[in-house]
């Protein structure tokens, strides 16, 4: 089993597979109770990072929906709720249903604040700036995450679909302990653009979401040829190869792959237990190039 890796210089240990939690609140979404059991579930298979986020909902009249729900679990869990590390996000809101940026230091603040109590918890282990506000300087941003963080509502601050640009920007205002951008075997802009081996030179870890390709893009890794072929050689599903190659490729990395089924979520774990020879890792390197 691949080793429990650090959230940058924050001092918290995670197993490098965790749960993107979105799929559980969005619209078609299961019962609540449902939810409940995909997160215990995930934890049961030794999960202990769960990502989230206040906007992760149907709409404005629904936010904080899967930051309620992971406190509903965790209090459900029969497991040491105490060594779950949970992230949450600020900085976009859903008018009507749409992804709406606002990391204006204000709404932050609020946003922080509702957080807080949809978790039930007095101080956010990791909060993250959930994207760039294009109508508000990321400094002016960044800096109402630092005050927070000064106030103890935060312990450790993260960024969101960043580029190496606004993580220098924002490492020189607050430690910076991980960047949260998409990555999967298709779309490796965070390799070609330098992001990855940025955090991993800086201590930075590097947490990738939709590491199998999304809601849509999943079905690309369930029918490619060298996931496919390489998934038989070890009776395992090509998501789970996936997982099991994005770890090797870089040690600052944490998958967060979504789900909302507990057998998704309980074979996702599972990659974890995987170590791919290194004809394998050449076979999918060469499928998937990084630059």
């Amino acid at each position: 089993m691949i080793e429990k890796r650090s959230i940058g210089a924050s001092g918290l240990l995670v197993h490098p597979i965790g749960l993107g939690c979105m799929p559980l609140s969005l619209k078609g979404r299961f019962p609540d109770g449902y939810g409940v059991s995909v997160l215990c579930a995930a934890l049961d298979a030794g999960m202990d990072f769960l990502d989230t986020a206040d906007v992760y909902c149907i709409d404005h009249t629904d936010v904080g929906h899967n930051e309620r729900l992971i406190a509903k679990a965790l209090r459900e869990w029969k497991g040491d709720s105490t060594s779950i590390v949970v992230a949450t996000k600020g900085g976009l809101e859903r008018p009507g249903g749409a992804w709406i940026a606002n990391a204006g230091p204000d709404h932050l603040e609020t946003a922080c604040e509702a957080s807080l109590k949809a978790l039930e918890v007095e101080t956010i282990a990791l909060y993250y700036l959930h994207a760039p506000d294009p109508g508000v300087p990321l400094a002016e941003s960044v800096g109402a995450l630092a005050r927070l963080r000064e106030k103890g509502k935060i312990q450790h601050i993260g960024l969101s679909n960043v580029s190496v640009a606004d993580i220098r920007l924002a490492s020189s205002i607050v430690p910076i302990v991980s960047v949260q951008n998409r990555c999967n075997p298709f779309d490796r802009e965070a390799w070609q653009q330098g992001v990855i081996s940025h955090c991993e030179q800086n201590g930075i870890a590097f947490i990738a979401y939709s590491p199998v390709g999304g809601g849509t893009g999943k079905v690309r890794s369930e029918q490619h040829p060298a996931l496919c072929q390489v998934g038989q050689r070890y009776d395992v599903t090509p998501f789970q190869i996936a997982l099991a190659w994005l770890l090797l490729k870089a040690s600052n990395l944490i998958a967060i792959p979504g789900a909302s089924r507990m057998n998704s979520a309980v074979d996702s774990a599972a990659a974890m237990n995987i170590i791919l020879s290194d004809n394998d890792m050449a076979e999918l390197d060469h499928a998937f190039p990084s630059t």
